[in-house]
């Protein structure tokens, strides 16, 4: 079975109302972040060592994704506000991760696109049924040989274990493609409830079969030492907006 987990899509809206940053979101309007912390915080998905390479893509809520710094090493780092396959729009998503260069022309091409869409005006229904289109019709094409998606932020929030619901949290890991695979071809068992399973490879296939990657976890030990190198980091996206504060936060309630 595919486990249906997406810790790194989840969706929000870009509706014309305006939102206080330090308290908790009142609609679904995206406000677009200082750019300089969205910058570092997209950079923090990907190991120190490829950041000062990186490509950087920041978001105009009304337009979409721009390139702010162009890189040379092949990886693009974003982070990612809108989702096309949870149709349920949001303002308090906040998921910064990179794609190397293979990745960078096919699974976040979708990420990206789906934000113009929603620029544009798309509901969310539209736009899943547009994304699905595209699929079908082999615009989106899937990676054809390995390649990896680094998610090594200290925090994020999006849905995650136990229960799927929206939470602020520090979950690093690295995604690998896997178009296809689903956890009965690696024989892995994840269980979200029970945190010791989730530590081995498993499969999380993200609104089709086409967009599936093997997810590997950070172990404890290595965690700590990013959420410990990452404080600065940290303590500014807290001071920007408290949903993105890892503690205090409302775990699970819409904002």
């Amino acid at each position: 079975m595919d486990i249906r987990w997406v810790p790194a899509l989840v969706a929000i809206s870009l509706a014309c109302t305006t939102t206080a940053l330090s308290g908790q979101a009142t609609d679904t309007t995206i406000v677009q972040m200082p750019a300089s912390l969205e910058t570092r915080f997209a950079l923090s998905a990907v190991p120190p060592r490829l950041r000062d390479q990186a490509t950087v893509h920041l978001l105009d809520p009304r337009t979409g994704y721009h390139v702010a710094r162009q890189g040379t090493n092949g990886v693009t780092c974003i982070v990612q506000r809108t989702a096309w396959e949870l149709t349920d729009f949001r303002n308090d998503i906040y998921i910064p991760l990179c794609y190397d260069a293979l990745g960078t022309r096919t699974y976040l091409k979708v990420i990206m696109d789906a934000a113009a869409l929603r620029a544009q005006g798309l509901g969310p229904d539209a736009l899943k049924a547009e994304i699905a289109r595209r699929f079908e019709s082999r615009t989106y094409r899937v990676p054809d040989k390995p390649g990896v998606s680094y998610m090594v932020a200290p925090v994020q929030r999006t849905v995650g274990p136990p229960d799927l619901k929206v939470r602020t949290l520090a979950l690093p890991h690295v995604m690998y493609y896997a178009p296809h695979i689903t956890n009965d071809d690696i024989a892995a068992l994840p269980d979200l409830g029970d945190h010791s399973s989730l530590l081995y490879p498993f499969i999380d296939r993200q609104g089709n079969a086409e967009q599936s990657y093997m997810i590997q976890l950070m172990g404890d030990a290595e965690k700590a030492g990013i959420v410990a190198a990452e404080q600065a980091l940290l303590a500014d996206l807290c001071a920007y907006r408290d949903v993105l504060c890892l503690t205090g936060n409302l775990e699970g309630e819409k904002h």
